[in-house]
C-alpha cells in the first residue's frame, strides 16, 4: 500500500493555461500497462483515436516482451544469461541484451562504480523482488561480506560481438535501475515513428515527455521524502525530457526499529544512507534512471562530481539530514514548495 499510494501521489498534473478546449486536436487518450512492477501510464494528445489505439496496442506488446526478456527473476533470457555467466567458455548473448550491457558498462564507469547492475546476487540476498514486506529482515552479514569480497562489476564482462564471457562467477545481471527507463526511451521512439508528436509515458512518477499538451504545461510534483502527502517541489519538463526521482520511501521495511530501503550501496552491501531522495532531469530516460541511483548513493558530498561525469545538468538531492542540495541550472527549473524548513544549498554549476 505504501508503494501504491506513492505511485498515485506521483501523478502528472496538467495545468491549464487557457479555457478548456474540446476540439479533437486537444483530446487526450490514456492507457495503463502493468510492467516492470509498475503501473505505466501513457497519455497521447492531439492525434486520431484509431492511431492512439494502435499505439497503445503496440506498447502493450513491447512492454510485455521487455518485461519477459529483461527480468532476472522469471524464466527468460536474462535468467538464462545469469546461469551461464559462471561458465568459463563464454556464450552467445541475445541481441536485445547487448545495448543494455554496453550502456550499463559505460554508466558504471562514469558513476565511479555506484551504478552497478552486476550485483544481482546481492539484490537477491535482500529479496528486492518480493513485494510482501511484512516479514522482511536484513540478510546475514557474513553472506553480504562474502559477496562484497568477490567484487562483481560490469568490467568483469567481456563482450565480443555477440559473445559474452565473464572472469568473475559472482556477476549476476539485474537491470532494475535501467531497463524500465530504457524501455521508456524505446517507447517514445515507437510513438514518434507512428507519427505521434505529443505524449507522456509515466512509470510511477518517473517519466518522459514528447511534444506538448496542446495549450497546457505539464507540471510534475515531487513528493516530500518525509512529510506524508506533501510536495517538496515541482518541475515542468519540456519536449524530450525525462524526470526521474529515486527515494528511500519506496520498497522499504522496518526491522528492529531500523529502516531498510531498496537502493543498495554496492560498496557496503547495505542500503545507501546519505540521501533521502534525488531528482534528475535528462533527455535520456536510461541515463536519468542510472544517475538518480548513483547520485543517491554518492550523497551530498560527492553527487556534484559524479553528476558532472555522467553528463547530468539538473539535480536536486535531499540529504539524510533533510538539507536540499541543488545546482544553479536546476534552481531555475524547479519550484520549491514545502521544504519542512530545510536548508537549501546551491552548488557550483555543473
Amino acid at each position: 500500500m505504501k508503494i501504491l499510494s506513492r505511485i498515485l501521489f506521483c501523478c502528472i498534473f496538467l495545468i491549464s493555461c487557457s479555457p478548456a478546449d474540446n476540439t479533437p486536436a486537444s483530446e487526450t487518450f490514456r492507457h495503463s500497462i502493468l510492467s516492470f512492477g509498475s503501473i505505466i501510464d501513457v497519455s497521447i494528445t492531439g492525434t486520431d483515436p484509431l492511431l492512439a489505439e494502435q499505439a497503445f496496442a503496440t506498447l502493450d506488446e513491447d512492454f510485455a516482451y521487455w518485461h519477459k526478456v529483461w527480468n532476472p527473476w522469471i524464466n527468460g533470457p536474462l535468467s538464462r544469461v545469469n546461469s551461464l555467466i559462471p561458465t568459463e567458455a563464454g556464450f552467445n548473448l541475445p541481441l536485445h541484451l547487448i545495448p543494455l550491457i554496453r550502456q550499463s558498462t559505460a554508466l558504471y564507469e562514469q558513476s565511479e562504480e555506484l551504478f552497478n547492475p552486476a550485483i544481482g546476487h546481492l539484490l537477491n540476498l535482500w529479496k528486492s523482488h518480493e513485494t510482501d514486506i511484512s516479514n522482511k529482515q536484513p540478510p546475514d552479514n557474513d553472506k553480504i561480506q562474502a559477496l562484497l569480497a568477490e567484487n562483481p562489476n560490469m568490467l568483469n564482462l567481456q563482450l565480443n560481438g555477440i559473445r559474452l564471457q565473464s572472469n568473475n562467477a559472482a556477476v549476476q545481471l539485474n537491470f532494475g535501475a535501467f531497463a524500465k527507463a530504457y524501455a521508456i526511451d524505446k517507447s517514445t521512439e515507437t510513438l514518434q515513428k507512428l507519427g505521434i508528436q505529443n505524449a507522456v509515458i509515466n512509470a510511477g512518477g518517473n517519466l518522459k515527455v514528447i511534444g506538448q499538451h496542446s495549450d497546457r504545461a505539464r507540471k510534475i510534483n515531487i513528493p516530500h521524502p518525509r512529510l506524508k502527502d506533501s510536495i517538496i517541489a515541482s518541475v515542468q519538463p519540456t519536449d524530450g525530457e525525462s524526470v526521474f526521482t529515486h527515494a528511500d520511501y519506496n520498497d522499504y521495511f522496518i526491522h528492529n526499529s531500523a529502516r531498510y530501503h531498496h537502493i543498495l550501496d554496492p560498496r557496503t552491501g547495505y542500503p545507501a544512507n546519505l540521501s533521502q531522495s534525488v531528482t534528475v532531469i535528462h533527455n535520456n530516460a536510461g541515463i536519468a534512471d542510472a544517475a538518480a541511483t548513483a547520485l543517491f548513493v554518492a550523497g551530498p558530498d560527492h553527487w556534484h562530481r559524479i553528476a558532472k561525469k555522467m553528463g547530468i545538468k539538473y539535480v536536486m538531492l535531499v540529504a539524510a539530514n533533510g538539507d536540499i542540495h541543488i545546482n544553479p541550472a536546476m534552481i531555475k527549473r524547479i519550484q520549491l514548495n514545502n521544504t519542512g524548513h530545510a536548508s537549501v544549498k546551491i552548488s557550483a554549476a555543473l
